[in-house]
């Protein structure tokens, strides 16, 4: 073009066009464009792909973001519903699958969204081979093992979004009832991302002061202060949300996009994700579950021995046996 060749005198040749932090969204519904939004406004990624099959809502999602281009660092951001565009992906975060209706357990929802993914995964897989993937899908700790089993991937690089999220509510909830600020509020919520989560109450505190050493009955049904609500609040959370507005969609976006980061940057950072926790606490069986995991360049490098009370080894066992429960009755993996 004339006005180009005007305007610009090019130094080098060389198209420098290949991206080296490529991040993938599939599925572009609520939660994958919390998920989207929350990447670039970390300004993580030097390309962004979005694929679903639902073409018109991709192209105007796509456009919606590229309007918006003056405000973010991304350069390009691409969409279609053939995979080839997420080619040379570093990381992919899959929120594709059928919705939690109102009332619904994630448990439910496997064997739908078994089926979905028995496509979605040899698509990412075949365009990136080296890439970690992020499964935020519904039941997510199940749709994390079904993602390692088709993908043939290193457990490395098969994470599930697990209890981070569980983690921040539990956080943000304490913080609450202590005024203060999540951030310093420090307590992990492990095992299945669901009903059967685990709220670690040893190892909960503020500035490393242990709220078990001050109120020993913290999180029994003996505790005056009614902290055991604190974690049925966690539970119930995310069916509330549902209730009020049809789905939950900030938080996980936000919780994702931190993920991402450590990923992106190499932080080794400690998660709460979903991991193959067999041989883990006597687990006997090939589930994932959260743990608090080392979170690097290379995917989840590490897992944190944490010192737990018996009866929340016991705890994480029973989430282990419901998840394989549902888990052998799966077909055609």
């Amino acid at each position: 073009m004339a006005t180009v060749e005007k305007l610009i005198a090019p130094v080098s040749q060389a198209q420098g066009d290949a991206s080296r932090n490529k991040v993938t969204i599939v599925g572009v519904g609520q939660v994958g464009m919390a998920c989207a939004v929350s990447i670039l406004l970390r300004e993580l990624p030097d390309e962004m792909a979005l694929v679903d099959v639902l073409e018109d809502k991709l192209k105007g999602e796509m456009m919606d973001l590229l309007h918006g281009s003056l405000f973010l660092k991304t350069p390009k951001i691409v969409a279609n519903k053939d995979y080839s565009i997420t080619a040379n992906s570093r990381v992919v975060v899959v929120t594709a699958g059928a919705r939690q209706q109102e009332g619904e357990s994630r448990l439910n929802l496997v064997q739908r969204n078994v089926n979905i993914f028995k496509f979605i995964i040899p698509q990412i897989v075949k365009f990136s081979p080296n890439c970690t993937i992020i499964v935020v899908s519904n039941p997510v700790d199940i749709l994390t093992y079904v993602t390692w089993k088709i993908s043939g991937f290193p457990k490395n690089r098969v994470i599930g979004s697990g209890c981070n999220l569980d983690s921040a509510r539990f956080r943000y909830l304490m913080a609450e009832k202590l005024g203060l600020h999540p951030s310093s509020c420090h307590g992990w919520v492990l095992g299945e991302h669901g009903d059967s989560s685990v709220p670690v109450w040893s190892g909960v505190n503020v500035a490393g002061v242990g709220l078990q050493q001050l109120n020993p009955d913290i999180g029994t049904a003996q505790d005056k202060e009614n902290w055991k609500d604190v974690h049925k609040m966690v539970v119930e959370s995310a069916y509330e949300v549902i209730k009020l507005k049809g789905y939950t969609n900030w938080a996980i976006g936000l919780s994702v996009a931190e993920l991402t980061e450590s990923i992106v940057k190499n932080l080794k950072r400690i998660h709460p994700v979903s991991t193959m926790v067999k041989g883990l606490y006597g687990i006997p069986n090939e589930v994932f579950l959260s743990l608090p995991c080392v979170l690097s360049a290379e995917g989840l490098t590490a897992v944190i021995n944490q010192t737990l009370k018996e009866e929340e080894v016991a705890q994480l066992r029973k989430s282990a046996e419901t998840l394989w429960a549902i888990q052998k009755e799966l077909k055609d993996l």
